[in-house]
């Protein structure tokens, strides 16, 4: 059953010739002849695998997928499918053998398989406000903004912004990979392709309030930043049956209207970053240039129209800093 799971992972497939909707298919008949031709390939590969055992004990159960939007079966109401105690994918590839993540990750065209996070705490950690980033008459009550989450893991976050760039390669990359990441969503850019968020939600990412319209929300009055921030918490809710509880506000920039309003619409925590991830270099926070246990890593759904490379390429070379640096990638929302 192992050895079945594990080819049926390799060979999905999604087309290219567009964007994943609800019920979308997985991809054509040649698609999957393509990835046949690679699952045979690996074939060897995960038999090891299957015969050494490595890897299987710390494998969490994939919740039951069907089609985005569809609820699997045993699934509680409302649920989506790949919505479960663990999300879809989480740590899938832990019980892979090394020369499985091996093979997976040379398809990729990384240097070596991405370092597997531990499991989350069983306690999230408390986070507070990081210091210089108060508010004028700011409290404890208010949503901390920080850009690193206090752990003594060897883990950083991924997260992606706005939602412009819908690349399907993204979509099966990280499946793959099992590279987590947390979505921070624009209503403007992503309206048009609600099913490609819905997709990935699909597979264990959370989608979370980067406002409607992308405005700088300090210069808004106070009535115009909560249409910006309710109003996107309304429509995440309806289109895919979560109301985030994390917000990042556009740029960075707030104020204390900004917070209290996330507040009052459902907004727990306002992670920002201590890093940036470009296809062609890092940019940091911190005077050391360096990765910390626990930093968050802003990089944004673009591609070569942007900045010269395609979502696979801003992976690969973020991938790269993220394992040489001996640091595995965990998701934020088991954190916060």
């Amino acid at each position: 059953m192992q050895l079945v799971r594990q080819k049926e992972k390799l060979t999905m497939k999604r087309s290219g010739s567009g964007v994943p909707g609800p019920g979308g298919g997985r991809g054509s008949g040649r698609h999957r002849q393509a990835c046949a031709v690679l699952a045979a390939l690996l074939a060897t590969a995960v038999c090891s695998g299957c015969a050494s055992g490595t890897g299987g004990d710390e494998h969490r159960a994939r919740p039951a997928a069907g089609p985005p939007g569809v609820p699997g079966p045993g699934a509680r109401p409302g649920q989506l499918a790949g919505q479960g105690g663990a999300p879809a994918g989480l740590r899938e590839n832990a019980r892979f053998s090394a020369a499985v993540r091996a093979a997976l990750a040379k398809k990729w065209g990384l240097d070596r398989p991405p370092l597997i996070a531990p499991p989350p705490p069983a306690l999230k950690p408390h986070i507070t406000t990081r210091e210089g980033f108060e508010v004028n008459g700011g409290d404890d009550s208010l949503p901390p903004v920080f850009t690193t989450v206090p752990t003594k893991d060897r883990v950083v976050f991924l997260t992606m912004d706005d939602g412009g760039e819908k690349d399907p390669e993204l979509l099966q990359m990280m499946d793959e990979l099992d590279i987590p990441y947390s979505a921070f969503l624009s209503d403007y850019l992503v309206r048009d392709s609600y099913g490609y968020f819905m997709e990935m939600q699909r597979l264990g990412v959370g989608l979370n309030n980067h406002t409607l319209n992308h405005p700088y929300l300090p210069g808004l009055p106070y009535s115009e930043q909560k249409s910006e921030i309710c109003d996107q918490q309304a429509i995440i809710e309806k289109q895919y049956g979560q109301r985030p509880t994390l917000f990042r506000p556009p740029y960075g920039n707030y104020n204390g209207d900004t917070l209290r309003i996330a507040k009052s619409c459902g907004i727990k925590a306002v992670p920002l970053w201590n890093a940036e991830a470009f296809p062609d270099r890092m940019e940091w926070r911190e005077a050391d240039q360096d990765l910390h246990p626990g930093d968050i890593i802003l990089t944004h759904f673009r591609g070569r129209k942007d900045w010269g490379g395609s979502m696979a390429d801003l992976v690969r070379a973020v991938m790269k800093t993220i394992t040489d640096k001996g640091y595995a990638v965990a998701r934020l929302e088991d954190y916060v």
